[in-house]
Formats: C-alpha cells, structure tokens, sequence
C-alpha cells in the first residue's frame, strides 16, 4: 500500500469528479449571473445591511474583504464579510450571495440547531484536520491498531462537520432567497438567477460531504476494521 498501487484510491474517483463539476460550476453561474444588473440596483453591503437590521442584528457590523468567493460569516466577532465582487456589486450574483451571508448571522442570532451543532464540533474537526492522517500513517506502518482507530475517530469528526454543514448552508439559502422575495430586493423574475447561484454553491458542500465519507469508507477498508474480529 505505501510502495505500490492502492486499490481503495478508486473509491474516491466519483467524489473527485464530483468535486470538480461543482467547483465549474458554481464559477461559471456566478460569473453569469455577475453580469446581470439587479433592477433595485442595490449592492451586497446594502442588501446584507438591510437584512441584518430587519431582524434587529443592528451589532454585526459588514465589511469588505479582499478575493472572490471568500464571502463569510464569522460568528466569533459578529462581523459578515463580503469579497470585493460582492461588496459593492449590484448584481443578482452578488445579492443572492450577500443574503446568504446574512442568513447565517441570523441562524446565529436565532440559535439554529445544527449551525450550534456545527459550532460545537469545530474544534474536533480542526485536529482531525490535521492529525488524523499521521496518526492513520504511524498505526498502519507499525502495525498499531489503537492509533488506526483513533485516527479513523478523529476523522469521522471532519465527516460529521462537512455533513453538519448541508442543512447550516441550504438554510441559509432558504432564508436568503424568502427574505430576498419577501422584502423587495429582487423582484420576482430576478429570484430565479439568485437561486441558481446559491444552488451552485452549494454543491461545493456536497462535493466536500461525498468525499469525507467516501474517504472514510476507505481508511476502514485500509485499516482492516470493516472484516476485523477482535479475537
């Protein structure tokens, strides 16, 4: 295995391909939809303003920063971050992807259940990140079987957060594209182009999703504990 071919790798080929659709995909709706000029010609800052402030979200502050789709909410500082073709944009892109942001300041605020759930395995899922595969790596080439399980635990925490992680992100949408309607920020034939955005998106999660589990499946198979029987 650590010299040669291995043939559990090829579990991992639908979620590769997967996950570059998805990465296509999400780039090229969003550089569509960017050039499609919204008819309230709002900008993402004032959109996502408008909707932190209508449900009374008047201490998270929204700032610009620097890339593209690097748009995030960051709980720990109640601060919503926008990329700069976002910010100051008034495309249907950028106003379906600022409510979407804002939709997460409002899970927060509203203390949604899995986005709480999501919060409270982040710390697990940063050191599966990291020490999951050495830990997996040490076990298997000295044939210690405590440090193979407790790699495959650590990692089923990543797994559990990317899957967490689907209903945080798709609600978010959900809310996004109500209050979207619902509030006068696109008109109605405008909402179509602002879904197919966050739809787009989205499958990026679900990309990261298939892979963890796909990934998981596979270090059982590597580490024997899917056949093994503890005698």
């Amino acid at each position: 295995m650590f010299f040669g071919f291995d043939p559990t790798i090829v579990l991992l080929i639908p979620a590769i391909v997967f996950a570059l659709y998805a990465q296509m995909k999400v780039k090229g709706t969003f550089a569509q939809y960017s050039n499609v000029r919204s008819m309230t010609n709002l900008t993402g800052a004032q959109v996502a303003r408008g909707i932190l402030d209508k449900y009374g979200l008047f201490d998270v502050r929204v700032e610009a920063v620097p890339g593209e789709l690097t748009d995030h909410y960051d709980p720990r500082s109640k601060v919503l971050r926008l990329s700069s073709p976002v910010y100051g944009a008034t495309s249907l892109a950028a106003i379906g992807v600022a409510a979407h942001e804002a939709g997460h300041a409002v899970q927060h605020a509203t203390k949604y259940g899995p986005l709480a759930l999501r919060s409270a395995i982040v710390p697990l899922a940063q050191i599966g990140s990291w020490a999951a595969w050495p830990l997996l790596f040490l076990g298997l080439f000295f044939q210690a079987f405590s440090l193979v399980k407790l790699g495959i635990i650590i990692f089923s925490g990543v797994v559990l957060f990317q899957l967490v992680t689907l209903p945080v992100e798709y609600n978010a949408s959900k809310r996004a594209l109500a209050v979207l309607s619902e509030g006068g920020y696109l008109y109605d034939n405008e909402i179509g182009g602002a879904k197919k955005v966050l739809d787009a998106a989205a499958l990026t999660y679900v990309a990261a999703a298939l892979m963890g589990i796909l990934q998981l499946i596979r270090l059982l198979l590597i580490s024997g504990i899917l056949g093994r029987r503890d005698d």
